[in-house]
């Protein structure tokens, strides 16, 4: 019997290759899918690695990344006039952008529309009103809505409920394999505590400074790394201090394995690779409950806590993890689980012939 070929896929996402968050979502992605069988073709604006065998990479040319709004509608402009010259009927069309092309959104960051929350004049703008009609044109288009975390899920369900029906189950960043933290006691006066995070202070590099501070009160040989804003901007964290910690700036490998913690008080996280990555290395993490990944983090393998707690609270869940003697659970969520959920997703418009 004649297998039956998958729907050839169109893929939208600006910037093509593992350059951000976002952007390796949608790479590793678009390679797992190519390997299952899809016929996979890729619009952006440019591709950042060497192009990947098998997949067909259609380049439309960079814009100015700012202001983002402008940059969002030339990019949907340039989106729709390719498709507009170049028909792509028998293809399933899954963007990750602002655009009103396609069948299938994935939604990586908080709705825009969280700005309602703010007083009038912080919404009063061109800027904000291009946003908003950007964000609600891409959900009002977009047949399916997958959200790559439940908080994203739920923000979405609020600011638009008209468009509720149309969100799947979350569909989680995938965690390539990589090394582990080897099991290992603490020593009572030090450790090594990480953060890693490009935006810190969204991220809560500040208050983790203050919590490390206060834990080398007890453990004076306790150290901080911290792995990815660059050193200039973070250093007057550290004016009161004279030894203990070390800053990395960007590294496209953070060194997790040399964590005894992760420590990741965000004040804003739709998800949090970072806090996956860390527990796929065996590495305990203590987090905000405004991190997205939160519903991953078993009481074995770290601490939630609210940013309304008090620092007493955030100390003792810290110093908890360095004085653990069982090893974290590995974290397994491999990239071919994610494209077998999206798989399950494409197959349901062949079947329901919304092609």
């Amino acid at each position: 019997m004649k297998s039956v070929q998958p729907t050839p896929l169109l893929h939208i996402v600006r910037r093509y290759g593992p350059v951000g968050g976002m952007e390796r979502y949608v790479w590793e992605l678009t390679l797992q899918l190519r390997d299952m069988g899809y016929a996979v073709t890729v619009v952006c604006q440019r591709c950042h690695v060497e192009l990947p065998v098998g997949i067909k990479v259609i380049e439309l040319g960079e814009v100015a990344i700012r202001p983002r709004w402008i940059a969002s509608l030339r990019f949907s402009y340039r989106v729709s006039q390719w498709l507009k010259n170049n028909p792509q009927t028998d293809a399933l069309i899954h963007s990750n952008e602002r655009v009103n092309v396609q069948h299938v959104s994935t939604i990586h960051g908080p709705p825009f529309a969280t700005v309602r929350d703010k007083p009038w004049w912080k919404r009063a703008s061109i800027r904000v009103a291009a946003q908003l009609f950007l964000e609600r044109r891409e959900l009002r288009n977009a047949r399916v809505i997958i959200p790559n975390s439940e908080i994203i899920k739920q923000q979405i369900a609020h600011y638009y409920p008209e468009y509720a029906h149309k969100l799947t189950m979350p569909i989680l960043p995938g965690v390539n394999a990589g090394g582990v933290r080897e099991a290992r006691l603490v020593p009572l006066d030090g450790g090594v505590i990480g953060f890693v995070g490009q935006e810190w202070k969204r991220k809560g590099l500040a208050f983790a400074v203050k919590i490390v501070a206060e834990l080398r009160r007890t453990r004076p040989n306790l150290k901080f790394i911290v792995i990815g804003p660059p050193r200039h901007e973070i250093e007057p964290l550290f004016a009161d201090w004279k030894s203990g910690y070390e800053l990395m700036g960007w590294s496209k490998q953070a060194r997790y394995t040399e964590f005894d913690v992760l420590l990741h008080p965000a004040s804003a996280e739709p998800y949090g690779m970072v806090i996956a990555e860390a527990m796929a290395a065996r590495v305990p993490v203590v987090i905000s409950d405004l991190c997205g990944a939160k519903a991953q983090v078993s009481t074995d393998a770290g601490a939630v806590l609210s940013l309304a707690s008090p620092l007493s609270d955030w100390l003792a869940a810290v110093e908890q993890q360095l004085q653990r003697s069982m090893p974290v659970p590995q974290f397994v969520h491999g990239w071919d689980k994610v494209a077998q959920q999206h798989d399950a997703i494409y197959r349901t418009f062949s079947k329901e012939g919304l092609l």
